[in-house]
């Protein structure tokens, strides 16, 4: 308990899945957490549960794609609490699974513009109130296929991208004390996970054994196990740690590509 008492932690997509467990984790164990959302129910219904739990939580509305929206949300955080301590940017959207000749501009700029200009967008303003804090940590919430490839070029391009800029950004920053690190998840069973089942088709517990067979655990994870791993790059437990890649991947990243028997 108590793992990140007394900090502000700013948290993008929060409003289901990792983001949302994510934010309950680090308000249980003590933070202040802000929710940057697009979805406004979502983000209420989190904050309202953390709230009622004895946590404390806000959301402020926000598509981190547009540079104003998040300064007005990181600037009204410092107002209300003082603080920018740590920033979570996990916010992102599915997309990219085409080939590049028939992928629309528009898709290619909402993945690329949700997963990585947003982390920018809220970097560049987390950080200013980060060095009036005294320091921070910045945890960006990439993905393993920005490490290995898989069949979704865009999306897999967005997360290298974040893994990359983590790297720099702990560089730049680490004099203002505040640290950079990456996570990367694997197949993690989420909300996200499953609404991508229904449109593509193929059955909710067929695409999961197929997922998990993919991994050297033989299974997908889920949100609170991301959660534990942001939760250890934004606490004090992780003081010596920037520019590092936390990879949470049930070892998916050492595997070789899966061959099935047929009728698997």
């Amino acid at each position: 308990m108590d793992r990140v008492k007394g900090k502000v932690a700013i948290i993008t997509g929060a409003g289901r899945g990792i983001g949302a467990a994510a934010a309950r984790l680090l308000a249980k164990e003590g933070a202040r957490v802000a929710i940057l959302e697009i979805d406004d129910a979502s983000a209420t219904k989190v904050a309202d549960a953390i709230n009622a739990a004895g946590g404390e939580a806000t959301w402020f509305h926000a598509d981190i794609r547009r540079e104003n929206e998040v300064k007005q949300a990181i600037d009204a955080v410092w107002d209300r609490w003082g603080a920018v301590n740590i920033m979570v940017n996990n916010a992102c959207i599915p997309g990219g699974r085409r080939e590049h000749i028939d992928l629309p501009k528009e898709e290619f700029e909402a993945v690329i513009g949700t997963k990585f200009y947003g982390m920018f967008n809220c970097n560049k303003y987390a950080t200013e109130y980060m060095k009036r804090s005294g320091g921070g940590s910045i945890v960006n919430v990439a993905s393993c296929y920005g490490i290995i490839g898989c069949d979704t070029p865009i999306y897999d391009a967005s997360n290298g991208a974040m893994r990359a800029m983590t790297k720099s950004e702990a560089i730049v920053y680490a004099r203002y004390n505040i640290r950079s690190n990456s996570v990367h998840p694997g197949n993690i069973h989420t909300e996200l996970f499953e609404e991508l089942v229904e449109r593509i088709g193929g059955g909710l517990e067929y695409t999961e054994k197929i997922l998990g067979k993919m991994v050297p655990m033989n299974r997908m994870g889920t949100p609170e196990e991301i959660a534990n791993g942001i939760l250890f790059l934004a606490s004090d437990e992780s003081s010596f740690m920037t520019g590092a890649e936390l990879v949470m991947d049930g070892g998916l990243v050492n595997a070789p590509p899966p061959v099935y028997p047929e009728g698997t």
